[in-house]
């Protein structure tokens, strides 16, 4: 899973845009465009954008960790 594709994704299945989310986690929108093109991210960030965007991405992460072939 790329999580940067995934994020993008939720916020806009939520309808929330590059310029709320920068406001939610207090940075620059190009932050946020930089989020986009990340294939990993930490923690922190992750629980935060976690919270904001009310989606459980270290589950989804989690799954496709121990996905069964």
């Amino acid at each position: 899973m790329h999580i940067g594709t995934r994020i993008k994704e939720i916020m806009e299945q939520k309808h929330r845009s590059v310029v709320w989310v920068a406001r939610q986690i207090d940075c620059e929108r190009t932050n946020v465009y930089n989020i986009f093109a990340r294939q990993d991210i930490n923690t922190s960030l992750l629980r935060q954008l976690s919270i904001i965007l009310d989606h459980d991405f270290f589950k989804e992460l989690s799954k496709d960790t121990f996905k069964k072939n």
